[in-house]
């Protein structure tokens, strides 16, 4: 198990960021062989900005 240095990865062993990359990856792939219906550009800014606005009224 090889320790990462936070300067170089946000991880702290080979292992962790491994795993994570295998996670992103199947999620990646999943939503890209999804045949969901994809949420229009200015839906999903709309989405971002009420969370942005909800948090810099906190």
């Amino acid at each position: 198990m090889a320790k990462l240095s936070p300067i170089e990865s946000e991880f702290a062993t080979t292992e962790d960021a491994e795993a994570h990359d295998a996670w992103f990856r199947a999620k990646v792939e999943k939503a890209m062989a999804s045949k969901e219906p994809g949420i229009p550009h200015n839906e999903v800014m709309a989405m971002a900005q009420a969370i942005i606005d909800k948090h810099k009224a906190n």
